[in-house]
């Protein structure tokens, strides 16, 4: 007892004079721990509402209490299957899309010599990222018009037949998946630039005396380089693979492509605000809050099986 008493007081000794010697960077934290705090963890007991009927003049902690009614509601749904497979199959899509080019990039990137013409890419391919999601989504409905579309007016110049593309299901994940590869690859590719900036310059020269090839160097050198950012990058898209972006999804949606387009967050949307049931649009949220968390569990600890690198 004596000794754990001890040691406390050398802790809280330790603790104290690296607070007084390190009390600006103590001072730099308080912003974003009070932004967590008030922002995401206070808000997080509001999630109540989705086992609670809530009504407007008793508030929700006043409402009565409904259980796991509207949990149930929701797998019960016609719409429960197709809305996590819409969700699943664009969420998957745009990893195994979006994941591995920003990587391809910043190797390419890293292999031209040239300067000019290497700040010229990064220019062109790092723009789009300041494009807001309005414009980007008026952009794609612009160049994707049936009638005066860029794209139908150079298909009806080779003689072929106008495609209404937002209009086809089918067609939809595409346009969604490599439209936000186009806006977002240069931004992810820097991640990675930065990362290969930081090996060791005495590898590529032991590399250079062993007479390995590019294709050799980037294997045994870039790769593992950058594989600590990669896992880390991985663990988070994963961790967020339920979570696809609402305001692009909801602004590219029509009448037609709903059977592709619907996803839980569009649905959340419509079904709390639209249509003012909020229990069961919180208890559709907060089931897919869990998926992400049990997703970026899983996948956190795989990495840190496979790999030295993960989140914790």
């Amino acid at each position: 007892m004596f000794l754990k008493s001890e040691r406390a007081s050398v802790q809280w000794l330790l603790a104290r004079r690296s607070l007084k010697r390190h009390w600006q960077l103590y001072l730099l934290i308080i912003p974003p721990v009070l932004y967590f705090l008030i922002f995401k963890y206070i808000p997080m007991a509001n999630t109540i509402l989705a086992f609670k009927s809530y009504n407007v003049t008793q508030g929700i902690w006043g409402s009565q209490w409904a259980g796991t009614k509207y949990f149930e509601m929701f797998f019960n749904n016609p719409a429960f299957f197709t809305l996590i497979k819409n969700t699943l199959v664009i969420s998957f899509y745009q990893l195994a899309v979006g994941f591995p080019i920003p990587i391809l990039l910043a190797l390419a990137l890293h292999e031209v010599r040239n300067a000019r013409f290497k700040k010229t890419v990064q220019l062109i391919t790092y723009a789009p990222y300041f494009i807001s999601t309005v414009v980007m989504v008026s952009m794609i409905i612009l160049f994707l018009s049936p009638r005066l579309g860029l794209v139908n007016t150079v298909t009806e110049a080779l003689g072929l037949e106008a495609v209404n593309y937002l209009g086809k299901p089918g067609w939809f994940r595409s346009i969604y998946v490599f439209s936000d590869v186009w806006q977002t690859a240069g931004y992810s590719a820097v991640i990675y630039l930065a990362a290969l900036a930081g090996v060791d310059p005495s590898l590529y020269e032991a590399a250079k005396v062993d007479g390995a090839s590019r294709l050799q160097k980037i294997r045994n050198v870039d790769l593992p380089g950058i594989m600590p950012a990669a896992v880390i990058i991985l663990i988070l898209s994963v961790g967020n693979i339920m979570a696809i972006g609402f305001e692009k999804m909801y602004l590219l949606q029509n009448p037609l492509n709903l059977a592709t387009s619907e996803i839980i967050s569009t649905y959340v949307y419509k079904i709390g605000l639209l249509q003012s049931n909020y229990s069961f649009a919180t208890a559709v949220g907060l089931f897919n809050s869990v998926i992400n968390l049990i997703l970026l569990l899983f996948v956190n600890a795989m990495a840190r099986r496979v790999s030295d690198t993960s989140l914790w």
